[in-house]
């Protein structure tokens, strides 16, 4: 999927843990996790803008696009 989510990036640069960012924005660890892992296919942007706040980041710190390369 030419989506890829940072999420764990941007947890290790603020030294915070899935389970501490899941208490803050008020979803289960389990489905921050699923979030990380990039095995949603979506996300609400209430829970993307809790996620921004929670780590004082932008919504481009945690997904980026990545362009399939086609082979010919």
């Amino acid at each position: 999927m030419p989506i890829i989510v940072n999420l764990d990036v941007m947890l290790a640069r603020r030294k915070m843990r899935s389970k501490e960012l899941a208490e803050q924005i008020g979803i289960t660890e389990q489905n921050v996790s699923l979030l990380k892992s990039g095995k949603v296919r979506g996300v609400r942007f209430e829970t993307l803008e809790r996620i921004c706040r929670a780590l004082d980041c932008q919504p481009g710190d945690i997904l980026e696009y990545q362009p399939d390369v086609e082979e010919s």
